[in-house]
């Protein structure tokens, strides 16, 4: 959840109105944010929504507040000065780092509030949105300082020396990645390239080492200063554009002229900034049947205007700042939105049924108190993780993950495919507290083989005498609750020590992995005690004991 800060004055200076604190507070339910806390007139506030960028800013809020307000309604459109500047983009990029969109601003001096701010949203977006800079990331420079055209373009690490941002000697892109605190930390995103990106003036000025580090020349951005340049580079062509629409708007938010620069890439130019010109086809009998309202077209057409969209003959018109609307349902969420949903009417029950419990839940609550009479302490983790979560640090291959296509972070990418990995974080995060620590938790798994969610309970006991005597009592004692018999095959998981690790088959079916986990395991979450661990397929072992119940019938 992103958290942002500005102060209340210059709010007010951007919306055209005096705002008071509570004002600010009831407006901001229209953004899903509300105020953490206030100090001496600055805010700070968490943002809910991270499908909505363009949010995380002073800009995009009083954007947004403009038109709740009636000082700016319906979809505002850039204006985009043209211009001569060209960024060149080599082939050379095409394996590393593809694509970039770039756009000037002039008109407008920067103080050193502004330069917080424009690095405030830089840094939100870029890793957030951006997944840590890997998605995308963008560089604003000192335009003044470069002699376009500008060559984007990929070379090898110890062929090209500058001084980076925050250094006073020129280091190559290699020594950059092992030396610069900035280098080492995003060194990941550039692991196993051969060549790196490179941004260059015509008199072969470097501007940058996209995404790592802008050169203390021409990217180090200074008070006084009222001419810039931006650029985003990035892995999703869509998602670079998408940066630069936003950037763009949040600077016109301040005043400044934009100016196009052309991105040519081989015989084709882009102008950037470049709108999306997107609609989604929408209507009041469509708006009512699902909000239960008796919108007239006129008023749907004024609620959108104040969530910022046009409103043109059965259409929304998308702003260009804005990629989450992937169907007419989301268009209908911000109607909802701008209309209030204290104000939707009410409606009554007509269907009355008994309400009763799945015996598959009666069956996982059963397990969940047998684990808690045990002494463990169950945990809850997000659903959702990432592969080298679920696998690397747990040593072991990818067996068959659903990924999300356009995660807003690297964190959040794919599904879980198993739980012990997230109960192994909650150990390396908890390592100084005091041991014996024994931690479970129930939940689902989703399996791409067969895309279907699989209930699971995984538990890990962490000291200095833990091993597998210890997890296998557990085990026993839940089997014998259940008047379950089961066998423990030898088997080979790389997550656990070899032959300190078995197969748990229940009736001929393989229900659970038990064992201890294995030393580079350990070290990979920074754990400095042994561990034993086992996970459970509770729909599998639901589903054999409920064939033996019929079967005994």
């Amino acid at each position: 959840m992103p958290t942002i800060t500005f102060s209340l004055n210059d709010l007010n200076q951007l919306v055209g109105k005096k705002l008071t604190k509570e004002k600010v507070s009831e407006l901001l339910e229209h953004a899903k944010a509300e105020i953490e806390s206030e100090e001496k007139g600055e805010l700070t506030l968490s943002v809910g929504d991270t499908n909505l960028p363009y949010l995380w800013s002073a800009e995009g809020i009083a954007r947004l507040f403009k038109g709740l307000l009636g000082v700016k309604k319906g979809l505002d459109k850039l204006k985009i000065e043209k211009s001569k500047d060209v960024v060149i983009v080599d082939k050379s990029v095409s394996s590393v780092r593809p694509y970039i969109a770039a756009f000037s601003v002039k008109g407008k001096k920067v103080d050193e509030y502004l330069l917080k701010q424009i690095i405030q949203l830089q840094e939100k977006f870029c890793h957030s949105y951006g997944m840590r800079r890997m998605k995308v990331a963008v560089g604003v420079y000192s335009y003044p300082k470069i002699t376009f055209p500008v060559h984007y373009k990929a070379t090898n690490p110890e062929s090209v020396k500058f001084i980076p941002l925050g250094f006073k000697r020129e280091m190559t892109q290699g020594e950059i990645l092992e030396m610069h605190p900035t280098g080492m930390e995003y060194a990941w995103i550039l692991k196993g390239c051969k060549n790196y990106p490179l941004l260059v003036d015509s008199k072969n000025a470097v501007l940058s080492f996209p995404p790592i580090i802008n050169s203390d020349w021409s990217g180090k951005i200074e008070s006084g200063d009222n001419e810039l340049f931006f650029e985003a580079t990035g892995t999703d062509k869509e998602a670079v554009q998408f940066a630069a629409n936003i950037f763009a708007y949040a600077f016109a938010e301040r005043g400044f002229k934009i100016y196009s620069v052309g991105v040519k890439y081989g015989a084709k130019t882009e102008q950037h900034p470049l709108p999306f010109n997107e609609k989604v086809k929408i209507s009041a009998d469509f708006v009512n049947s699902i909000l239960g309202t008796k919108l007239k077209e006129s008023e749907l057409k004024s609620l959108l205007e104040k969530m910022r969209f046009g409103y043109e003959k059965g259409h929304a018109l998308i702003p260009d700042y804005r990629r989450d609307i992937m169907h007419p349902v989301d268009v209908v969420e911000d109607v909802a939105i701008a209309y209030g949903y204290n104000k939707l009417p009410e409606f009554g029950m007509n269907t009355y049924t008994h309400g009763n419990t799945f015996p598959i839940t009666k069956f996982l609550d059963k397990i969940r108190e047998l684990l808690v009479g045990q002494g463990y302490q169950e945990a809850f983790s997000h659903i959702l993780a990432n592969k080298n979560l679920l696998y690397g640090q747990m040593n072991v291959e990818d067996f068959g993950t659903i990924e999300i296509a356009n995660p807003m972070t690297e964190t959040y990418s794919c599904v879980r495919t198993w739980i012990l990995p997230q109960l192994m974080e909650i150990l390396g995060k908890s390592k100084n507290a005091e041991y014996p620590q024994k931690i479970f938790e129930e939940g689902l798994v989703t399996m791409k083989k067969d895309l279907k969610d699989y209930s699971r309970v995984a538990l890990v006991t962490a000291h200095t005498k833990a091993d597998f005597t210890e997890v296998k009592q557990v085990l026993d004692f839940i089997m014998d609750n259940l008047q379950i018999k089961y066998v423990i095959e030898d088997t080979v998981h790389n997550s656990f020590i070899p032959g300190r690790v078995g197969r748990v088959i229940v009736n001929g079916k393989a229900v659970a992995y038990i064992g201890e986990m294995h030393p580079s395991v350990l070290s990979n979450f920074g754990l400095g005690v042994p561990a034993a661990a086992f996970e459970l397929n509770l729909s599998d072992l639901f589903e054999t004991l409920r064939v033996s119940d019929i079967r005994k019938s």
